[in-house]
């Protein structure tokens, strides 16, 4: 005798497990993205190159040695832009030309609002 087993599987699934699942992603996100605005909160104007360096790391893209991109080491499209004021050296060559030189004792002038862009590479 030979027995024909329905093709039909039934599934059970708690809709409150699902949900719970749902919110416990959705916090862990949350609780992400708050360490990250943390972090970038954390660099001010006044503070070195070297303590930006340990939050960012350096955007691709048209820069100079005292302007530029940065993105997040824990997420690259969260970027900041930031203005320096060099350290034991002038803005400018003798040329007139801003400074390509970058140093970790560079004081931070400005520092954007963390926002969101795509990663860019040279």
């Amino acid at each position: 005798m030979k027995f024909i087993l329905p093709l039909v599987f039934v599934l059970t699934v708690s809709l409150p497990a699902v949900y719970a699942q749902e919110s416990n992603v959705k916090n862990d996100r949350n609780g992400w993205i708050v360490s990250i605005i943390k972090q970038t909160s954390a660099i001010k104007p006044g503070m070195t190159r070297a303590d930006l360096m340990k939050v960012f790391e350096g955007e691709g893209g048209l820069s100079t040695g005292l302007r530029r991109t940065y993105a997040s080491r824990e997420c690259p499209y969260i970027k900041v832009d930031v203005e320096f004021e060099p350290v034991g050296r002038p803005e400018r060559d003798q040329d007139g030309r801003v400074t390509l030189i970058e140093d970790d004792q560079d004081l931070i002038k400005k520092i954007s609002k963390p926002y969101l862009d795509w990663s860019i590479s040279d």
